[in-house]
């Protein structure tokens, strides 16, 4: 929208459009519970995607920021993933905020980084969730999309939320999807899930609750292949010769350190 005018037109309107369909509006004095029909469709696609043993698919991330002026801006950083279960990822993101390559073979969890042309490799845990689990809790690293890569997925999205609703059908990128929202104590995320026989997660907001201006973080799913064609080495980081080795800083209980 070019001018406030303008957007408040149209929020007025969207308003409107709410309540002549009678969509049910979220509230903080709502009562503290899930609808079973969210929680059952959740559930559906956090047992479908762990059940998954290979695939590939797209994703493009949108991260707000808020500057000091108040003034949110939008960052924008697309992702692949490629995934073999039950100990194989590869991962990249690019964009405005971060450029980067995750390898995980079973054995090793390699980050490349091909802007500053460096590269970190350690010895890794022998499962996916325990690699993932590690990259996060030693090395400060988040794999994209390891929200739903776990088999736990759904107790992991599920942790903090104190109630749930289903919102209804949408369409995401021109495909029919279940509409699903859920409040937490720290955040409010929103979920778009395919209809049918193949659950596949379209669309992800994490809203913050706390922080002014409430950031979001956005991701659209495409591409879903269930049938890549993949090979060992895809997994395995083979260096250039102009790419420099560097070490991980680990963290300890006692703050960080070089390993």
């Amino acid at each position: 929208m070019r001018n406030v005018e303008r957007f408040s037109r149209l929020f007025l309107v969207m308003v409107v459009l709410v309540f002549l369909v009678g969509l049910p509006i979220p509230s903080h004095g709502q009562s503290s519970a899930i609808d079973p029909k969210a929680d059952q469709i959740l559930r559906k696609m956090c047992d479908y995607v762990a059940g998954l043993k290979q695939f590939s698919v797209h994703t493009e991330n949108t991260i707000e920021a808020i500057l000091t002026s108040g003034e949110k801006i939008q960052f924008d950083n697309p992702a692949s993933l490629l995934v073999s279960r039950p100990n194989k990822l590869r991962a990249g993101r690019m964009g405005d905020i971060v450029d980067q390559e995750f390898y995980y073979n079973g054995k090793t969890l390699t980050l490349y980084d091909p802007g500053k042309k460096v590269y970190a490799t350690v010895n890794a845990p022998p499962t996916l969730e325990e690699a993932l689990d590690f990259a996060r809790e030693s090395l400060d690293i988040y794999a994209p999309g390891a929200d739903f890569i776990y088999k736990t997925s759904y107790k992991r999205l599920m942790e903090d939320v104190v109630s749930g609703l289903y919102i209804g059908t949408s369409v995401v990128d021109r495909v029919r999807c279940h509409h699903l929202a859920f409040r937490g104590n720290e955040v409010d995320w929103q979920i778009w899930i395919e209809d049918g026989d193949r659950p596949f997660p379209r669309k992800y907001i994490v809203t913050s609750k706390w922080m002014t201006g409430a950031p979001q973080f956005t991701v659209m799913t495409k591409g879903w292949n269930l049938s890549p064609r993949l090979t060992e080495d895809m997994f395995t980081f083979a260096p250039r010769k102009d790419a420099k080795r560097i070490d991980f800083i680990r963290l300890s209980s006692g703050g960080m350190s070089q390993r």
